[in-house]
């Protein structure tokens, strides 16, 4: 397995160390259930330096993006904006869901998640030749990611003074780079916080400052409980390559107009779009037991669909899922856990935002 930066970092603090996607990483440190309320209530920090950035370079940089993701890139005029978007295959299943960053008209730049970086990279760069784009993976450069309502300040103090006044500036989904570094005020947690993109030869150092200021390391256990919360889709559970943005709750990042942006996907997509097949729906579980991926879910109304993601939801103290259903699912639900049929709430996600409950 491979192991990022912040190896011995994990292993000092005695996290327990799991494969994820070929590599060595953290799935908690002491208590999940306080990693999880520290990015609640405070700051937390995980290891995301396995997810890889990909620069694009190029004068068509952006006509090419604009025909391979479903979002519009013309909306990023401004340095440093950034959007979130789907990758489609031509069947409008999700190849991957990224971040785009502009940093120039012929500099932009990709997050892509872990999982799914070979595959990416060889959709991007067989698209990319026809428009002149060369396709750089940063494999030079880190990401640590620092979330919570007290992100920002942990973070501000161990900044390059380049990067500080920048920074503080930054509105959410937008970034700034100062040399090797660069910050983007996004995340994966539902709270505020920062992004941070720098040389895996300095993550460490950046790492052990915030521990000093006691930001809380978290692994993937919290990330994963916090991103559910959100309302956020884990890529291979919540969508896939067989299953489109209409039909996980990403139909706010497709762009439509203008018509004539013909993006990858987007016939069948507009067929989706006329008749949609299936949606995506929150459940909360009033009485007890655990939701987990891949149950069963039933409507009074007969539809039939399943759980994609499910765990015990700290902030609730209830248990929450995401399901699938078809699109005319509707009455009473009900979820098989254990071969017992019992009532769940449907809601629309998201159940957490920036601390506060919203279901």
């Amino acid at each position: 397995m491979k192991q990022t930066a912040l190896h011995a970092e994990h292993e000092r603090l005695g996290a327990k160390l799991v494969d994820f996607a070929g590599w060595h990483m953290p799935i908690q440190y002491q208590s999940q259930i306080e990693e999880h309320h520290a990015v609640r209530g405070g700051a937390g920090m995980f290891d995301v330096a396995h997810m890889a950035a990909v620069d694009l370079h190029g004068a068509r940089t952006r006509e090419f993006l604009r025909g391979l993701v479903a979002n519009d890139v013309a909306r990023l005029r401004l340095p440093g904006k950034a959007l979130y978007t789907c990758m489609l295959n031509e069947q409008a299943g999700v190849i991957d869901d990224l971040i785009v960053y502009f940093l120039r008209e012929d500099h932009f730049r990709l997050v892509v998640n872990a999982g799914t970086v070979d595959k990416d990279l060889a959709w991007i760069r067989g698209h990319a030749g026809a428009f002149g784009v060369e396709v750089r993976r940063r494999e030079d450069l880190g990401i640590l990611a620092v979330q919570g309502p007290q992100a920002r300040n942990a973070v501000y103090k161990n900044l390059p003074r380049g990067l500080l006044e920048p920074a503080m500036g930054l509105t959410p989904f937008q970034a700034a780079g100062d040399g090797t570094w660069f910050v983007g005020r996004t995340g994966y947690t539902g709270e505020d916080g920062f992004e941070l993109i720098l040389p895996h030869a300095e993550l460490a150092a950046l790492w052990k400052r915030l521990l000093a200021d006691g930001v809380k390391p978290c692994g993937l256990g919290a990330r994963d409980t916090l991103r559910l919360e959100a309302g956020m889709n884990l890529y291979g559970q919540d969508m896939d390559e067989t299953v489109g943005p209409l039909e996980c709750g990403l139909a706010w990042t497709v762009c439509w107009e203008p018509a004539e942006r013909d993006f990858i996907g987007r016939k069948v997509l507009e067929a989706q779009r006329a008749a949609p097949p299936r949606k995506q729906v929150g459940l909360v579980l009033e009485g007890r037991g655990v939701l987990r991926a891949h149950m069963k879910v039933r409507f009074a109304n007969g539809a039939q669909g399943e759980t994609t993601s499910g765990s015990f939801a700290p902030t609730l103290k209830q248990s929450i899922a995401l399901a699938r259903v078809p699109a005319n699912a509707d009455g009473a639900c009900e979820v098989e856990i254990r071969g017992q049929w019992l009532p769940v709430r449907l809601v629309k996600p998201p159940f957490v935002r920036n601390g506060k409950i919203l279901v």
